[in-house]
């Protein structure tokens, strides 16, 4: 008996410390992405115009890449870990070749499509006719990311989570060095053509991309040895004809890949519909500012939140299907369970941080294009529910409920396309009326997927720990950091530094607080990297006391 609570106790620590490997991976990713988000938008003959033809053309891009990838990672290490959990690691690899040719074709044809189609899909669908080369720009980079998706998905299931990590880490420094060096090469020998300059962004995205893919090829090789002791060692192996095994990638990817197009039409949703409902009482070039506001600043905060708790749901599909292929229901409950308490925790202080401290963060991060506070307040409800469903969505994927997210999410989809139309050419309401439209699309997708995880899998998800102390945690933050705020502003300290004393004092209250009221029991600090060690310094602070039980 003390052997298998020890043998979870190790697979949960394995399972958080693959989390955190995402996470760090995420936030540096994300500091990476605001750097050339920041340069771009500040850059003199850029700005939010830029901003519109550089992400009118880019969100084209990740709805074939959605369709062609995105739902790839998850299948692939669903299927992998299922086959690796009880030994089968030559049908594991198996899944792998031949995903890697399925999705290739399936890759091939997307770049085909945007690189031909690009001067329609300019002009005619979005009406951002600058955007053409953008999409010209970016079509390469659907090939490659397809085929780099296989193999993210492969190394996942088999564990080797951080090799994703570093390539997507790797990834993202490529991208902001060489946006910021073609952008700088395009202004030297095109001057400050804001058309060229998008298309130089977002060809800084395709080399990115390529070179990415250059690193997955090269570990695969190294890692390769180790695999084929592995399948020499494998334990039990059921052949299968090609297209059972291609029927079975399928029927899993389809699904999570509609509802990655669920999540990505909704960017495109108001890439479409944005400038055109503001053109009914703004000039074209004023309509395409506003809609660079959402794209350019809003959209890049917002989803800050989503990047770290990213982690969970990558992290949870394999888990929770090697828990489940090996009937350790337990196991598979605490670990969904504990990952919606961390999602909120994550999620409430970025909601509400963002709502008090809207105009500084623009002012300190986009000095140049500093409009856009109330866009960004409106926008930032988005983010409790967009970080709940994400996980959620991932736990269902994980249990083999494939179909439930991509439903909520085309419900949640008509609901925005809806609310936009109608909202955004009310003068009054304007782009508003888009950051609406994501609130009631989020909310709508989180209480779906919620509604069918709670039928499938009993969890242990209180309200008063799940919900009131981290909303208490919350508003101690947001009273603490935005009191120092205020006191400060009448200081000699410049307002920059202001906000960033603000906000680093907001984090250290907030986990001050999440200390305080004891959110987390003994066995969750266990289950967090290095957690044993992390349980003792609360102990010698008198914090947690031995043996204690908390009826949270």
């Amino acid at each position: 008996m003390q052997e298998k609570t020890e043998n979870n106790k190790n697979k949960t620590e394995g399972f958080m410390k693959s989390v955190l490997v995402l996470m760090i991976s995420q936030l540096l990713i994300k500091l990476l992405g605001f750097v050339y988000r920041v340069y771009l938008t500040n850059r003199e003959g850029f700005g939010d115009e830029g901003n519109a033809i550089y992400s009118g053309g880019y969100q084209i891009y990740a709805l074939l890449l959605t369709i062609s990838s995105i739902g790839v990672p998850n299948a692939i290490s669903k299927l992998v870990s299922e086959r690796v959990a009880v030994g089968d690691n030559k049908g594991a690899h198996r899944v792998f070749k031949i995903a890697l040719m399925t999705f290739g074709i399936i890759g091939l044809i997307g770049t085909l499509i945007l690189y031909f189609g690009a001067g329609y899909i300019s002009n005619v669908i979005l009406q951002i006719p600058e955007s053409e080369l953008t999409l010209v720009a970016l079509s390469p980079a659907i090939f490659f990311v397809t085929i780099a998706s296989v193999l993210r998905g492969y190394f996942n299931g088999r564990d080797r989570i951080s090799a994703t990590a570093k390539a997507q880490t790797l990834e993202q420094i490529f991208k902001t060095v060489l946006t910021v060096v073609v952008v700088e090469i395009v202004v030297l020998l095109y001057g400050q053509n804001v058309t060229i300059m998008a298309a130089g962004a977002n060809l800084a995205t395709t080399l990115s991309v390529i070179l990415s893919f250059g690193y997955l090829g090269l570990y695969y090789k190294i890692y390769k040895k180790n695999m084929i002791t592995d399948i020499k060692e494998n334990i039990t192996y059921k052949a299968e004809k090609v297209t059972k095994v291609v029927k079975n990638i399928l029927f899993v990817s389809i699904p999570i890949t509609l509802s990655a197009i669920m999540s990505t039409l909704n960017k495109n949703i108001d890439s479409i519909t944005v400038v055109r409902g503001l053109k009914k009482f703004l000039s074209d070039g004023e309509a395409k500012i506003q809609y660079g506001i959402l794209s350019g600043k809003v959209d890049t905060l917002i989803t800050l939140p989503l990047s770290f708790n990213i982690a969970f749901a990558t992290a949870l599909v394999p888990a929770i299907a090697a828990a489940i292929a090996k009937k350790e229901i337990q196991s598979a409950s605490k670990r969904i369970s504990f990952s919606l308490l961390v999602t909120i925790i994550i999620g409430l202080p970025c909601t509400f941080g963002m709502i008090i401290f809207a105009q500084p963060i623009i002012d300190l991060l986009f000095p140049n294009a500093t409009s856009g506070a109330l866009l960004l307040q409106i926008s930032a409800v988005t983010i409790i529910f967009s970080v709940l469903a994400q996980t959620v969505n991932g736990a269902l994927q994980g249990l083999g409920k494939i179909m439930v997210p991509a439903v909520s999410s085309f419900i949640g989809l008509i609901a925005k396309l809806i609310t936009n139309i109608v909202l955004i050419q009310i003068p009054w309401i304007g782009v508003n009326g888009a950051a609406i439209g994501s609130i009631i699309n989020n909310v709508l997708v989180f209480m779906i997927s919620y509604y069918i995880l709670a039928r499938t899998i009993k969890l242990d998800v209180k309200i008063y720990k799940c919900v009131i102390k981290p909303i208490l945690a919350t508003a101690i933050m947001c009273i603490c950091s935005y009191c120092l705020y205020l006191l400060l502003l009448g200081t000699f300290i410049p307002a920059k530094i202001i906000t960033i004393i603000s906000l680093v004092f907001a984090i250290v209250i907030y986990f001050m607080a999440i200390i305080a009221l004891k959110i987390f029991t003994k066995e969750e600090i266990y289950m967090i990297p290095y957690g044993t060690k992390i349980y003792k310094l609360l102990e010698r602070l008198g914090i947690y006391k031995e043996n204690e039980k908390q009826a949270n």
